[in-house]
Order: structure tokens, then C-alpha cells, then sequence
């Protein structure tokens, strides 16, 4: 696993998966700034205050606490965004670890697309929970550490393995393998641990995934694949 680790890592600042990385990251600014200035402009138009300095410390608020709401959303929006350009993770990981084998093909866009946006709030859901752990003496930062394992290892190895089975036989193949995507999940979640470096968090889970479809693709005791 660690071979698989960091050659992931090494995949990440690849120059084709920094594209990759700089395309999410300005579509996942665009959509924040939007937000930003629509969802600023709306709460002033419903607050009529007459005070010129009263006003404008209001909009200074208004202005923080949309900062800090839309910031605690970047993860959950990169991880949808960068959900666009996984066939094109994938397909290049895939070109690297195993040139002449069989390749995925693009997952079905609706059940990609569903998968990607059950993801958002599990994400979503992770990153708060992160800041309440972190409070918790002891066994914070492990059970953390645990839970980022377990949900975003499912998450990212469905969404990878849907590129070669269907929804039953990627299930099938999930449940058959829960303790090896559990294990390939603990790095993923020690990835999003580190701030600033975690927006980076779906190139690095999708090539490790990916590595882990091809090798459990390879194995006996794998399902047949529909694709």
C-alpha cells in the first residue's frame, strides 16, 4: 500500500493532474465568489438601517461570516467540482500503473453525478465534525481520523470503480473489500488533515482508489465486471 501511496502522491503534482487541480480549484472560486457577493447582496436588501456607519459594519459582518461559512464549504464544493474531471484522473492514472490492461470506461453521468452530490454533505458533515473532535482530549483526532477512513475510502472507491461494473457490482465489490478500502482510506484522511493541501483531496483519493480497483479488478475473487 505505501508503493500505491506514493506513487499518488507523485500523481498529484504531475503537470496532467495540476491542470486537473487548477481547473477545480478556479471553478470551485467562481462558484464561491458568486455565492459570496449574492448571498451578501440579499441579506443587505432585506436589512434597512439608516445609519451610514451602522450600515457599513454590518455589511463588515455580513462580509466575515459569510467568509468563514464559505470557507468551511471549499472542501465539500471541490470534491463535487473535481467529481467532473475524475474520468480524466482516472484515465490517466490508469495509463501509468497498467498501459496495456483493459480501461475504465466514463462512468454513467447520472449515477456519477448522484454519487458526487450524496458525497457534498458527507463531506460537508466530515469537516464539522473535525473541528468538534479536535476539542475532544484523547481520542479526538483518531476517531477523526477513523471516520474520514470509512466514509471518504467508500465514497472515492465507488466513484472509481463505477468505471468498470455497475452500481450492484461496485457494491458488490465494495462489501467484498471493506477492510482493504478502509485501510487505503486512512491516508486519504491524514490528506485531509492538513489545511490548505486537503483542497487537492479528490486528485490524491481517485488515483489511490484507482490503483486499488485495478488490483482487486486483478483478483480472483473479484466480481465479474459488467463493463
Amino acid at each position: 500500500m505505501l508503493t500505491d501511496v506514493l506513487d499518488s502522491l507523485n500523481d498529484v503534482i504531475s503537470q496532467p493532474l495540476r491542470r486537473v487541480l487548477f481547473k477545480s480549484l478556479a471553478l470551485t472560486l467562481a462558484i464561491l465568489l458568486l455565492a459570496w457577493f449574492g448571498l451578501d447582496a440579499l441579506s443587505l436588501s432585506m436589512v434597512s438601517i439608516g445609519a451610514a456607519w451602522l450600515l457599513a459594519l454590518l455589511h463588515v459582518a455580513i462580509g466575515l461570516g459569510l467568509f468563514l461559512v464559505l470557507a468551511l464549504l471549499a472542501a465539500p464544493t471541490v470534491s463535487v467540482v473535481a467529481g467532473f474531471f475524475l474520468d480524466e484522473i482516472a484515465e490517466y492514472v490508469e495509463s501509468r500503473i497498467d498501459p496495456t490492461g483493459p480501461k475504465g470506461r466514463p462512468a454513467p453521468p447520472l449515477e456519477a453525478l448522484m454519487l458526487a452530490l450524496a458525497f457534498a454533505p458527507i463531506a460537508l458533515l466530515v469537516s464539522i465534525l473535525a473541528l468538534v473532535l479536535l476539542f475532544v482530549p484523547g481520542f479526538g483526532f483518531a476517531a477523526w481520523v477513523a471516520a474520514n477512513a470509512y466514509l471518504l475510502g467508500r465514497e472515492y472507491f465507488e466513484l472509481c470503480a463505477l468505471r468498470f461494473a455497475d452500481m450492484p457490482g461496485v457494491k458488490a465489490l465494495r462489501l467484498a473489500n471493506r477492510l482493504a478500502i478502509f485501510v487505503y482510506g486512512l491516508p486519504i484522511a491524514l490528506f485531509v488533515a492538513v489545511p490548505g493541501v486537503n483542497l487537492a483531496t479528490p486528485l490524491f483519493a481517485t488515483a489511490l482508489m484507482t490503483r486499488l480497483v485495478k488490483r482487486l479488478a486483478k483478483s480472483p475473487a473479484a466480481p465479474p465486471s459488467p463493463a
